[in-house]
């Protein structure tokens, strides 16, 4: 029988914040064959986000997409750069193949996710 996940609170998972952010600009991390630094605009502010989509995804195909990401994560450092958030993605198992969380239409940055 597969192990079951560990269990949250419903008060738990309203701590998360999740937020449409519009992808501005993308690059490729200069010291990591994985890694991809967005600049994301959460309607209030902007931010940089890495994220280890770089074989799955071109910097030009992300530009002005709409994603899914988590606001209220701490930053953390990521091969000497500063993730000020983490982007939401669906992934098969070993991670073959990976689907950034997106929006159906159109809707400005800083949209609240629920």
């Amino acid at each position: 029988m597969p192990e079951q996940p560990e269990t949250i609170t419903f008060d738990d998972f309203l701590k998360v914040k999740l937020k449409v952010a519009k992808v501005l600009d993308v690059t490729d991390h200069p010291d990591a064959d994985k890694l991809l630094v967005l600049k994301v605009d959460l309607g209030t502010e902007q931010r940089q986000v890495v994220a280890g989509i770089k074989k799955h995804y071109r910097p030009e195909d992300l530009v002005g997409k709409n994603i899914i990401v988590v606001q209220n994560l701490a930053p953390r450092k990521m091969r000497g750069y500063e993730s000020q958030g983490m982007l939401l993605a669906a992934c098969t198992p070993g991670d073959a193949e990976i689907v950034l969380l997106t929006t159906e239409r159109d809707i400005p940055p800083g949209s609240s996710v629920s």
